[in-house]
Protein backbone atom coordinates (compact mmCIF):
# COMPACT_ATOMS: atom_id res chain seq x y z
CA UNK A 1 0.00 0.00 0.00
CA UNK A 2 1.17 3.67 -1.03
CA UNK A 3 2.26 5.43 2.36
CA UNK A 4 0.51 8.31 1.59
CA UNK A 5 -2.84 6.71 1.12
CA UNK A 6 -2.81 8.06 5.02
CA UNK A 7 -2.73 4.78 6.31
CA UNK A 8 -0.58 5.42 8.77
CA UNK A 9 -1.29 8.46 10.29
CA UNK A 10 -0.45 9.77 14.02
CA UNK A 11 -2.47 11.80 16.36
CA UNK A 12 0.72 13.94 16.52
CA UNK A 13 -1.31 16.32 19.54
CA UNK A 14 -2.24 13.65 21.43
CA UNK A 15 1.87 11.60 21.23
CA UNK A 16 3.18 15.00 21.60
CA UNK A 17 0.63 15.53 24.74
CA UNK A 18 1.66 12.22 26.22
CA UNK A 19 5.34 12.90 25.97
CA UNK A 20 4.81 16.28 27.49
CA UNK A 21 2.62 14.86 30.45
CA UNK A 22 4.16 10.80 30.94
CA UNK A 23 7.70 11.41 29.54
CA UNK A 24 9.37 9.34 26.48
CA UNK A 25 10.21 6.38 28.47
CA UNK A 26 6.63 5.93 29.65
CA UNK A 27 5.41 6.45 25.89
CA UNK A 28 7.98 3.81 24.56
CA UNK A 29 6.50 1.18 27.23
CA UNK A 30 2.79 2.20 26.02
CA UNK A 31 4.15 1.38 22.45
CA UNK A 32 5.74 -1.70 22.87
CA UNK A 33 2.35 -3.01 25.18
CA UNK A 34 0.65 -2.05 21.79
CA UNK A 35 3.12 -4.13 19.84
CA UNK A 36 2.78 -7.07 21.62
CA UNK A 37 -0.84 -7.16 22.33
CA UNK A 38 -1.45 -6.76 18.55
CA UNK A 39 -0.12 -9.57 17.70
CA UNK A 40 -3.02 -11.28 19.54
CA UNK A 41 -5.77 -8.86 18.55
CA UNK A 42 -4.43 -10.26 14.86
CA UNK A 43 -4.77 -13.54 15.53
CA UNK A 44 -7.98 -13.46 17.72
CA UNK A 45 -9.63 -11.56 14.52
CA UNK A 46 -8.07 -14.41 12.61
CA UNK A 47 -9.55 -16.99 14.27
CA UNK A 48 -12.81 -15.02 14.28
CA UNK A 49 -12.53 -15.19 10.68
CA UNK A 50 -12.04 -18.81 10.66
CA UNK A 51 -14.76 -19.62 12.94
CA UNK A 52 -17.03 -17.49 10.95
CA UNK A 53 -18.12 -15.52 13.78
CA UNK A 54 -19.64 -12.61 13.19
CA UNK A 55 -19.51 -11.44 17.39
CA UNK A 56 -16.13 -12.46 18.06
CA UNK A 57 -14.98 -10.46 14.64
CA UNK A 58 -16.73 -7.06 16.40
CA UNK A 59 -15.24 -7.84 19.42
CA UNK A 60 -11.77 -8.64 18.11
CA UNK A 61 -11.87 -5.55 15.98
CA UNK A 62 -13.20 -3.17 18.97
CA UNK A 63 -10.52 -4.09 20.75
CA UNK A 64 -7.60 -3.28 18.88
CA UNK A 65 -8.77 -0.33 17.89
CA UNK A 66 -9.02 1.20 21.31
CA UNK A 67 -5.77 0.27 21.61
CA UNK A 68 -4.92 1.91 18.43
CA UNK A 69 -6.54 4.98 19.38
CA UNK A 70 -4.83 5.15 22.35
CA UNK A 71 -1.43 4.74 21.23
CA UNK A 72 -1.99 7.65 18.87
CA UNK A 73 -2.71 5.51 15.30
CA UNK A 74 -5.23 7.71 14.18
CA UNK A 75 -5.95 6.14 10.88
CA UNK A 76 -5.53 2.40 12.22
CA UNK A 77 -8.40 3.23 14.28
CA UNK A 78 -10.45 4.41 11.88
CA UNK A 79 -9.76 1.31 9.63
CA UNK A 80 -10.87 -0.82 12.51
CA UNK A 81 -13.88 1.54 13.79
CA UNK A 82 -15.11 0.33 9.64
CA UNK A 83 -14.15 -3.33 9.94
CA UNK A 84 -15.63 -4.30 13.56
CA UNK A 85 -18.71 -3.09 11.64
CA UNK A 86 -18.61 -5.01 8.22
CA UNK A 87 -21.20 -7.07 7.01
CA UNK A 88 -19.11 -7.99 4.54
CA UNK A 89 -18.94 -12.10 3.67
CA UNK A 90 -15.88 -14.00 4.79
CA UNK A 91 -13.65 -13.68 1.78
CA UNK A 92 -13.76 -9.92 2.07
CA UNK A 93 -13.11 -10.00 5.44
CA UNK A 94 -9.90 -12.34 4.95
CA UNK A 95 -9.02 -9.32 2.27
CA UNK A 96 -9.37 -6.60 5.13
CA UNK A 97 -7.51 -9.21 7.51
CA UNK A 98 -5.12 -9.30 5.16
CA UNK A 99 -4.75 -5.50 4.65
CA UNK A 100 -5.13 -4.75 8.22
CA UNK A 101 -2.08 -6.74 8.98
CA UNK A 102 0.07 -4.58 6.59
CA UNK A 103 -1.32 -1.38 8.04
CA UNK A 104 -0.75 -2.29 11.39
CA UNK A 105 3.28 -2.76 9.84
CA UNK A 106 2.64 0.59 8.59
CA UNK A 107 1.65 1.97 11.65
CA UNK A 108 3.92 0.75 14.01
CA UNK A 109 7.30 1.73 11.84
CA UNK A 110 5.92 5.13 12.01
CA UNK A 111 5.33 5.40 15.34
CA UNK A 112 9.01 4.20 16.10
CA UNK A 113 9.97 6.76 13.12
CA UNK A 114 8.33 9.27 15.07
CA UNK A 115 10.06 7.64 18.69
CA UNK A 116 12.75 8.90 16.80
CA UNK A 117 12.06 12.16 16.32
CA UNK A 118 11.41 12.90 20.20
CA UNK A 119 14.24 11.24 21.68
Amino acid sequence: MNSNYGLIQLDSDLLDGYVQSLGVEVVKKMFALYSQQAKIYLNDIESALHNDSEQLWQEHCHKMKGAAGSVGLAALHARLKLMEKTTAKSNEKAQQLLELKEHNQQAINAFESWLLSVE
